[in-house]
């Protein structure tokens, strides 16, 4: 499978070439030469507020000095604690040119995950904004110690928006600044000189056992996906002419939309229109009256909008191109788009080790919707054993995925031994268990890991599991996925209590664990048992509750079928 042409390679369409030349240059000279090029466009549209690329360049240098004068060092964390705003690629490029390191917080994160990323990764300056939870959340962490100082970005620059409120900065926290006080200090005479290769962003991904782990991405792998994902759509003839009209609300802390969505459409000179959060009438708005031409989604977005009322009678014709990731999407919500659009709703797979790049539908011709796509141009991709990860099974067999190519992280941050046991002859071992075919096309059957992908964030069984042990009347517990029509997959929660304890509802447990996992992480379904399955050796064992569920799912949807 190593050889030349490689399976997937001889399934690509004419004009498609899988071989890729990353960049030998840096983010912010990257940065530099996308200004130049499309300075005059329109690079975002916040709430009807428009700022051009010749604009966002300059906020860049500014916030950059900013943060050099603050005495930012070369190689320092800066946590960015943001939604989706302009502060994000502000804080994002600007940290870079300074010569920091970015490291992203979710804000679906709990206090306590907030807490490890920050002490893991040694950041000790962040920037969010003044949403009362964030910014609350934010001094909560100052005061406990884990940060020198805080930077607030004031959402209301950009106009008033329904339902979400804003705090000013408080008095009686001189590290606590307005994001503005970082953007009036003269530009200096030279830059911090940086090279590809050098740590750029801290991307924390969880793991089914311990606490998340920073993957680190250099400068280096985060171009090579954005040339990567360049090349597979102009290879296809996808670019029309003029400036692409981007939906964004898919949040820039995760890794598929700081690719897709920040870097690639910088690199494209696009236009972004940007959301803080999903509403179906905005993106619709989006589309009928601003006339987007690529809105990429998540499966919860695109069941929302077949569920909008008279969907089939509205206007999709300014789409070029449509994409879902971070979870399965239903094939029957596939395919209904692609009537009312007319247009292949195509997505992949990939990850945050991947730089979100790996495996992607063609946009047209060959497609096989029960898999995950084909290798993407520069991606090597194998199947090996379950049981040696040396040995490579041929074509049809079932094993682990595993790739290589210029955007896989450079491993584990402090963690050299989880590093090591993570690559096998310079491939990333995935933990995702499936089998290619003979046109490359990559199914995946299974997790080799127990994560749960909820609404296209990553779900932990484990982390809930050792959340919910902390609740003094319970005596084991185990966690699995099961199937949620909205959000693909949900976190159940199988509990045995202790010897005299009462039962609580589901509502008492997420109440339990509202301040300790993020509102993605809380357990949709509990179910109590007088024992938990057990392996041979006394290990709880997840299989048979997993069969279990499959097992009622598919009696109900008989008994509906049949009502």
């Amino acid at each position: 499978m190593s050889g030349r042409p490689h399976p997937w390679e001889l399934a690509y369409p004419p004009g498609l070439s899988w071989d890729v030349t990353p960049p030998d240059y840096t983010l912010p000279e990257f940065l530099l030469r996308c200004v130049a090029e499309h300075g005059g466009k329109i690079f975002l549209d916040y709430r009807g507020t428009e700022i051009s690329y010749a604009e966002f360049g300059r906020k860049v240098n500014q916030m950059a000095a900013g943060l050099l004068h603050m005495g930012l060092r070369p190689g320092q964390k800066v946590a960015l604690y943001l939604p989706n705003c302009p502060y994000h690629p502000f804080s994002f490029f600007g940290v870079l040119k300074a010569g920091g390191v970015v490291v992203h917080l979710s804000p679906l994160d709990a206090p306590r995950e907030l807490a490890h990323k920050l002490t893991d990764s040694g950041a000790r300056t962040l920037i969010t904004i003044n949403f009362p939870p964030m910014l609350a959340g934010a001094i909560k962490l100052m005061e406990a110690g884990l940060l020198d100082r805080i930077f607030v970005g004031d959402d209301t620059v950009f106009g008033p928006v329904p339902g979400t409120p804003t705090v000013p900065v408080p008095e009686g926290y001189p590290a606590v600044r307005n994001f503005d006080s970082l953007l009036h200090d003269a530009l200096p005479d030279v830059w911090p000189v940086l090279k590809p290769d050098q740590l750029a962003v801290l991307q924390y991904t969880g793991g089914t056992t311990g606490l998340p782990k920073g993957a680190m991405h250099t400068h280096a792998t985060l171009l090579a996906s954005t040339v990567i994902y360049s090349q597979f759509l102009m290879g296809q003839g996808r670019h029309e002419g003029g400036q692409e009209r981007v939906i964004c609300v898919l949040p820039f802390f995760h890794i598929y939309a700081l690719v897709v969505l920040l870097l690639w459409q910088i690199k494209r000179g696009s236009l972004l229109f940007l959301h803080l959060r999903f509403e179906p009438e905005a993106v619709l708005r989006d589309i009928e009256q601003k006339r987007a031409t690529y809105f990429p989604g998540v499966p919860t977005m695109w069941i929302a909008l077949s569920n909008v009322a008279g969907i089939e009678r509205r206007d999709f014709s300014s789409l070029r191109n449509v994409a879902s990731g971070g979870a399965p999407l239903p094939l029957e919500v596939a395919q209904r788009f692609e009537k009312l659009i007319g247009k292949r709703l195509f997505g992949g797979w990939g990850m945050t080790e991947t730089a979100a790049a790996g495996t992607s539908h063609f946009m047209s011709g060959i497609f096989k919707p029960d898999s995950v796509g084909v290798p993407l141009p520069g991606i090597e991709a194998r199947i090996v054993s379950l049981d040696d990860s040396s040995k490579i099974l041929p074509i049809g067999e079932i094993g682990e995925l595993c790739v290589k190519g210029p955007n896989i992280f450079k491993g584990f941050y402090n963690k050299p031994a989880e590093t090591e046991k993570a690559f096998v002859d310079g491939f990333y071992l995935t933990g995702d268990i499936g089998r290619m075919d003979a046109d490359g096309m990559i199914y995946l059957v299974d997790r080799k890991k127990d994560m749960i992908i909820s609404g296209g964030f990553n779900v932990y069984p484990r982390a809930i599991e050792d959340t919910i042990y902390e609740h003094i009347d319970v005596e084991e517990c185990s966690v699995i996925g099961i199937a949620d029509e909205y959000r693909g997959q949900a976190a159940k929660a199988f509990i045995k209590l202790r010897e005299g304890a009462r039962q609580f509802s589901l509502d008492e447990l997420r109440a339990f664990l509202a301040d300790k996992l993020g509102k993605h992480e809380l357990p949709a379904a509990l179910e109590f048992r007088d024992a938990l399955p057990k392996t041979p050796v006394g290990k709880l064992s997840k299989k048979e509750l997993i069969a279990e569920e499959l097992a009622r799912r598919h009696v109900m949807g008989r008994a509906q079928k049949n009502g």
